[in-house]
């Protein structure tokens, strides 16, 4: 099986823009997932920039009531260009991530964002591939990654 999905999509501003949008404004266009949930139930994403020594960070979901769950750890924190981290559902095995990568690249007066996320041959079967075959599972996972893109294009004009 390919363990990963692609997706790229231009948005209307400056990779910095871009970057900062996804980064600190995830809150706001976020839109959660039945298939790909980070938990049972949704609450407010958020990344935790690494500290001033480039250590540490993480994205984080605050439910409701304050309860927060970790999805991933910030592995590569390189703005305006690049950002990677780690991404456990909530239907994951408490040992196993993914990892996703996050590229904003300048394209004329857009920034091309890029998403790819690898690992998905780790994911045993059941309820995290919910009973889809390898190919069926990485199609849907592209299409919630185009949805995610699509909503920050939304949020950026």
């Amino acid at each position: 099986m390919t363990s990963k999905v692609y997706v790229a999509l231009r948005v209307s501003a400056t990779p910095e823009r871009a970057f900062d949008a996804f980064t600190g404004e995830i809150g706001a266009w976020w839109r959660p997932s039945p298939l790909f949930e980070t938990t049972p139930r949704p609450g407010v994403l958020s990344f935790e920039p690494p500290g001033g020594d480039g250590e540490g960070g993480r994205l984080i979901e605050t439910r409701a009531g304050g309860k927060v769950f970790e999805i991933g750890r910030i592995t590569v924190w390189e703005p305006p260009g690049r950002l990677v981290f780690t991404w456990r559902q909530a239907n994951f095995p408490l040992d196993l991530h993914t990892e996703v990568e996050v590229v904003f690249e300048a394209v004329g007066e857009e920034t091309r964002v890029s998403i790819e996320h690898r690992g998905f041959d780790q994911v045993p079967a059941g309820a995290a591939r919910h009973g889809f075959p390898d190919q069926v599972l990485l199609m849907r996972l592209a299409d919630f990654w185009r949805g995610q893109i699509g909503s920050i294009r939304d949020r950026l004009g």
